[in-house]
């Protein structure tokens, strides 16, 4: 018998809306009406479908199940949009002053008086902790960052792969391909993907690509961890990675604080220069989640817990490490909605059911 979750993707109410400057994005509305909302934002190269596998118990399921109903986003970065290959260069400084909060203002709109929370991913987190800092998504009910937050921090290796490729890719390519099929046996660009998708036991080229950070060389998921349907059809999952956003990337790591890169444009002046030392404008509980074997940011968002703690204490944070978990398949692998997803629906019903005391 045919798993028909397995074949057909999640429904959903479809919102599309553009953006102040002019980015037309979209929201998926999911669960049952009138129950509080999770804004859930993916992290970059990849897109909504993240939160909503129809081959596992995905993180949508959980929430509905539990009396959420999930909002998810594709904003400019999602590789289910065209922007991301096709439009001008960006960073994610217009990922926080434009998408985020359009996002947000659309959902209001929606949902009245019903609390929002967000559960942001990876680079959606950097973006959201820059968002808020900045003041432009006041009376968010909490937020949950999966990987890291307002302290990126990577391994030294990472770091000189982030390095020479925003210095050295960047000047011959656009974008990097995620579909290693898509780049061709005579293409110019095939001795560059088969030494970026060296690394690694499996033998698809496109998993070991994605697999190993796009040849960045952190481990973006356990491979263990993956069900075989998400696994083969990991080309679909990830997209093009635009390779403009290296260079605020390298120097958000550098400073180990999320940091605004239009220093000189009037346009983003209500961003902060650095995030970190904004943090006291943040007005909600924070749950700071990261898997115990995560090589992307390695202990960013245990630093993050930690300095948050030291230096503003009237923040409500706290940090939750997952055994045995790298980075994406804290969302993505079979075992997640058992492993990882109470957590979140823990901490969402603490807040939903009054005030929150954290523990430091």
């Amino acid at each position: 018998m045919t798993d028909i979750r397995a074949t057909e993707p999640i429904a959903g109410e479809v919102i599309s809306f553009r953006t102040a400057d002019g980015v037309d994005l979209r929201l998926r509305r999911v669960g049952p009406p009138d129950a509080p909302a999770v804004l859930l934002v993916h992290g970059h190269g990849v897109s909504s479908e993240m939160f909503a596998l129809p081959e596992i118990r995905n993180v949508t399921d959980v929430l509905a199940d539990a009396g959420y109903q999930s909002w998810l986003l594709d904003w400019r970065g999602s590789c289910a949009l065209p922007y991301n290959e096709s439009g001008r260069p960006y960073t994610f400084d217009d990922v926080a002053l434009y998408d985020l909060p359009a996002a947000v203002a659309q959902i209001k709109e929606r949902i009245g008086e019903q609390p929002l929370f967000v559960v942001a991913h990876c680079i959606g987190a950097l973006s959201l902790a820059l968002s808020m800092t900045a003041g432009l998504l006041p009376g968010l009910a909490g937020v949950v960052a999966q990987g890291v937050f307002l302290t990126p921090k990577v391994s030294t290796s990472a770091r000189m792969r982030v390095l020479l490729g925003s210095e050295l890719l960047g000047s011959r390519f656009t974008h990097l391909e995620s579909d290693f099929r898509k780049v061709g046996l005579w293409s110019r660009r095939t001795l560059l993907y088969a030494a970026l998708s060296r690394k690694g036991d499996c033998p698809d080229p496109t998993c070991r690509l994605v697999h190993y950070g796009w040849g960045m060389g952190a481990k973006l998921f356990e491979h263990d961890h993956l069900d075989t349907r998400t696994h083969d059809r990991l080309a679909q999952l990830f997209g093009a990675v635009p390779l403009s956003v290296l260079p605020h990337l390298r120097q958000m790591e550098l400073a180990h604080a999320v940091v605004r890169w239009n220093v000189d444009d009037d346009r983003y002046r209500a961003l902060p220069e650095n995030a970190l030392d904004a943090a006291d404008r943040i007005d909600c509980p924070i749950l700071l989640l990261s898997g115990s074997r995560n090589e992307a940011w390695v202990d960013s968002n245990k630093l993050c817990y930690e300095v948050l703690s030291a230096r503003n204490p009237g923040v409500g944070v706290r940090y939750t490490e997952i055994p045995s978990y790298g980075h994406l398949d804290t969302f993505i692998g079979r075992g997640a909605a058992l492993d990882v997803f109470g957590y979140i629906v823990d901490f969402l019903d603490e807040i939903s059911a009054g005030p929150v005391h954290i523990r430091h």
